[in-house]
């Protein structure tokens, strides 16, 4: 269909999207220089009762690798809504990231995002909380949990992964002096390591990873699954009271 100049939307789960299909999605989609807009759902802890087979946690990472590929990933309706006609004007391989059904709204009808960007959900001066997808309402709540301790967080949606909004990054990297992220996929490959990446190279700067280090999926409901890989807010608080502690 790229090749007759339609522009081709393809969905499925994630791993299948990603995992499955990388050597051709790599060769036959960015290497022959297609126009493809690829989605991958029920992605991480969000595929619940699908299997650990079907939990993708490396998503993101994998599509990262492919040159010139755009990558979002997605933490509200209004957000899928909006991100799905604009990838239409834009050439190339887009990846979209979105989550099982249903999710929590974050943003307000008419809300725009650019690639490239994240959004600013909310400013503190005390540490940075960096985060995508599902994690985003996990780290909005543990910015409510810190403030009952006196910690005041910004809250970032790094909704596009890549590219990535470097400048945001260092800018409030700089101001609190200390970053969590937080993300529903693999610390390799993912939020943590696009982040750690800009850090590393632009502003040193003290940080933690929440997300799946070394494991693989399994069976379950989403809360148990959040609770089981630690991706819950009281674990986005100790992330930040460790990295306050090192800061």
């Amino acid at each position: 269909m790229a090749l007759t100049g339609k522009i081709p939307y393809l969905h499925t789960f994630a791993q299948f999207a990603t995992r499955r299909a990388f050597d051709q999605l790599f060769v036959s989609g960015a290497y022959a220089r297609l126009n493809i807009k690829i989605l991958g759902s029920d992605s991480g802890v969000t595929a619940e009762h699908n299997g650990g087979t079907h939990m993708a946690f490396e998503d993101l990472g994998l599509v990262r690798l492919i040159p010139n590929a755009h990558v979002f990933e997605v933490s509200d309706s209004t957000m899928l809504s909006y991100l799905l006609r604009k990838v239409e004007k834009e050439y190339g391989i887009h990846y979209i990231r979105t989550i099982r059904k249903n999710a929590v709204k974050i943003y307000d009808e008419g809300e725009v995002f650019e690639s490239g960007k994240g959004k600013v959900l909310r400013e503190g001066g005390d540490v940075t909380i960096i985060a995508s997808g599902i994690m985003v309402a996990e780290a909005l709540r543990a910015a409510d949990l810190l403030q009952n301790q006196g910690v005041q967080a910004t809250v970032i949606d790094m909704y596009s992964i890549k590219p990535i909004d470097k400048d945001l990054i260092v800018k409030y990297a700089k101001q609190t002096k200390a970053v969590v992220t937080a993300e529903n996929h693999n610390v390799i490959g993912g939020l943590g390591s696009a982040v750690a990446e800009v850090l590393s190279e632009h502003c040193p700067t003290r940080m933690k990873r929440i997300g799946v280090k070394e494991q693989f999926g399994q069976v379950g409901k989403v809360e148990y699954l959040k609770e089981f890989y630690q991706l819950t807010a009281k674990d986005i608080v100790g992330a930040v009271e460790e990295v306050l502690v090192l800061r």
